[in-house]
């Protein structure tokens, strides 16, 4: 039974969350398309055979579909959901030029596909400011409550009463923050400013390189300072300090996302941790677990990683649409229909080439690999 109640709350969790974000996503598609004058065909939740759905008075087939990976806007005028021009635009009527979405000018098609990333990022900042001003946020003063004897913080000069303003040019607010950035700069020298006694001290920290296994057995390295923090509030904001607090936690899960990119690149960070639909599923469950409050913040860092996905320049996806854009403005007329043809091709291999990757490493992760080894040795 706790077995069955798991997976239920974890498959209940993982439809919630993927519902949300691609409603969301395609909403802001949906919103500025229309605000610009384009028909909408369909509005689908997920791909494949449609399970259930209606039809608007506008004549858009709103619909949920059967494998619940994503969603789409199909706009008048697309071949297929991925935006791809059908050969009936070359001999549209005036009529229908003027509700397609190809016949529009180029920095309205631009606006219509950067609206569905866009949308992810503010709504994630909308749901985390009526967080901060309802439920509160953690608000923790950056002050230096205890140094660890041997600590990187200790080797660095930091003493306890210190109030860390600044890490490598950053302001830091909240004690948090310190350790959000600290855990992704794992032996990176942080250059940090420090209040003491009423005057600024400039201070150069490496982290130590701790190992961590988590609750799947995963091995992870972090970054480790070795100070502890004073006592631990959640302060509730006023509107507007709700909404600057929330944008600030949304610019920082976009540079911290970054950054673990980049340490994958250079090889300093495993690829192990990229994770697919399996992943995001299992760590919904357990989040949901843990109560709304994680939850909801858990939903929001997805939208910011769903918005910023989307913008990456590979054909197939919304930044791969505004490259092509910008490559027309550029050169003053579309590129040809055979070079978006190979480049919808090389993106579709891109973009399934990811999602075979993120998915053998849930497989391995989840010892679901493990599992069928040991049938068969």
């Amino acid at each position: 039974m706790d077995v069955m109640g798991g997976f239920g709350t974890t498959l209940l969790s993982f439809l919630l969350v993927l519902t949300v974000l691609v409603f969301v996503h395609e909403l802001g598609h949906y919103l500025v398309a229309r605000r610009n004058g384009v028909r909408i065909e369909v509005f689908s939740i997920g791909f494949g055979p449609e399970l259930f759905g209606w039809t608007d008075r506008s004549g858009t087939r709103w619909k949920f579909s059967a494998i619940p990976l994503g969603g789409y806007v199909k706009m008048f005028g697309d071949a297929d959901p991925a935006s791809t021009p059908g050969a009936h635009t070359q001999s549209m009527s005036a009529e229908e030029q003027a509700v397609s979405f190809h016949h529009k000018r180029l920095g309205q098609r631009a606006a219509i596909v950067a609206a569905g990333p866009i949308a992810n990022f503010l709504f994630s900042i909308v749901v985390l400011a009526v967080l901060f001003a309802t439920a509160g946020q953690s608000f923790t003063p950056p002050d230096v409550g205890g140094v660890q004897p041997g600590s990187a913080a200790e080797r660095a000069g930091l003493q306890p009463g210190d109030l860390i303003v600044s890490i490598n040019g950053s302001g830091i607010q909240r004690f948090e923050e310190i350790r959000q950035i600290v855990s992704m700069q794992p032996g990176a020298p942080l250059e940090m400013v420090v209040q003491r006694d009423g005057r600024s001290v400039n201070l150069t920290a490496t982290p130590d390189v701790r190992e961590v296994t988590d609750r799947l057995g995963n091995t992870h390295r972090i970054g480790q300072l070795g100070i502890m923090r004073g006592g631990a509030e959640t302060k509730r904001h006023d509107p507007f300090t709700a909404l600057w607090q929330a944008g600030r936690e949304v610019v920082g899960m976009v540079s911290g996302t970054f950054v673990a990119l980049g340490q994958m690149i250079e090889g300093s960070r495993g690829t192990e941790e990229l994770g697919g639909p399996l992943r995001i599923a299992q760590m919904s469950g357990e989040v949901a677990q843990s109560g709304w409050y994680p939850l909801i913040w858990f939903m929001t860092f997805l939208s910011v990683n769903l918005g910023m996905i989307n913008l990456f320049p590979v054909p197939l996806l919304d930044g791969g649409h505004l490259m092509f854009y910008a490559l027309e403005g550029l050169r003053g007329r579309p590129l040809g229909p055979k070079a978006q043809e190979y480049g919808f091709r090389i993106g579709l291999a891109l973009v399934l080439t990811l999602m075979v990757f993120a998915t053998w490493n849930d497989l391995v992760q989840l010892r679901v690999v493990d599992f069928f080894r040991g049938l068969i040795s």
